[in-house]
């Protein structure tokens, strides 16, 4: 029997992504402009429009599609559907019945994850991560996204929250707080979300190119680090260390065979990734071996393809 077609949703921070998946394709997609600060409540209609305008462009109906797969930035009861927790974003979202709008709109199931466990299924199945049975995937951009495939099985935990929360492992803990409130967490030492901050904290900030720009991102502080600035240097090799330390616990809690490293920040993946990786190679306690670090595959589409596969 041929596969049905799944109807997928990816609710980013800046973007929700939404595409038409079968397997390892997504053969129609398109998105729009997240305003995750508003809530989701006010989205929902823009996000059945731009579905039914996937729908339509592949000459389907609802009754050919299997599903609705739906990637959460929080944490997602998977078994009764539920989003439990959903930090800075979307906040209204756990007060929505998400079931009962995909029941009500097209008449099809929903299944819901969360969206770093869903690029991890995507990777996992159709990419980088394909053929092991342990992979771990470390997303690094506005914060630190992870998540866990052990011996073959996604991991959730009996609260649905292992393997995710990663980006919160504490790295130091004399660092800057944390918007999960406690103090020097991965994310808050090397993410976009807090970057302005952890630049503005050195002293030399006001004598850096940094000083200069109206706005910072990990793409600037790269490039001006190639031009051997030396705020911009001390703050690249900082967020390396923190990111290091990050791969080394991930890897210490749920022995993978290969890390992949995820997330806008990985434009640096030249830089990155062999750092990374010479990291591991020295510290990660592996005796079986080495843990082989590569980017993601699949940019921009693992989340979708992820939980494309979930309805399946």
């Amino acid at each position: 029997m041929e596969e049905k077609t799944v109807l997928a949703i990816d609710l980013g921070g800046t973007q929700i992504k939404m595409g038409l998946v079968k397997g390892a394709e997504i053969f129609f997609s398109t998105q729009i402009d997240s305003q995750a600060g508003n809530g989701l409540r006010e989205r929902l209609p823009e996000i059945e429009k731009s579905l039914n305008g996937l729908l339509e462009k592949a000459s389907l109906s609802a009754s050919d599609i299997a599903g609705l797969g739906m990637a959460i930035p929080g944490i997602i009861d998977s078994i009764d559907k539920k989003i439990l927790t959903i930090n800075d974003k979307y906040n209204d979202a756990p007060t929505i019945d998400l079931g009962e709008w995909a029941k009500k709109t097209w008449n099809l199931p929903i299944f819901l994850e969360n969206d770093t466990r869903s690029a991890l299924l995507g990777e996992w199945k159709f990419g980088k991560g394909k053929g092991y049975d342990n992979v771990v995937l470390m997303n690094l951009g506005t914060g630190i996204g992870t998540s866990a495939v052990i011996e073959g099985k996604i991991l959730r935990g009996k609260h649905f929250q292992a393997g995710i929360l990663g980006g919160h492992f504490m790295v130091n803990i004399k660092g800057d707080q944390c918007n999960c409130g406690n103090y020097g967490c991965a994310e808050a030492e090397a993410s976009t979300w807090n970057l302005q901050k952890i630049v503005n904290n050195h002293p030399e900030f006001s004598d850096s190119l940094l000083f200069q720009q109206s706005q910072l991102d990990f793409k600037t502080i790269f490039q001006f680090a190639a031009a051997e600035d030396p705020l911009a240097m001390l703050v690249c090799n900082e967020c390396l260390e923190i990111w290091s330390a990050c791969a080394l616990n991930l890897i210490h809690a749920y022995d993978p065979e290969i890390l992949i490293l995820g997330g806008g920040i990985m434009g640096s993946k030249e830089v990155i990734l062999p750092y990374i990786q010479e990291k591991v190679n020295h510290n990660a306690w592996a005796v079986w071996g080495k843990v082989k670090v590569t980017e993601a595959s699949l940019i921009n589409t693992a989340a979708l393809l992820g939980v494309g596969s979930l309805v399946i």
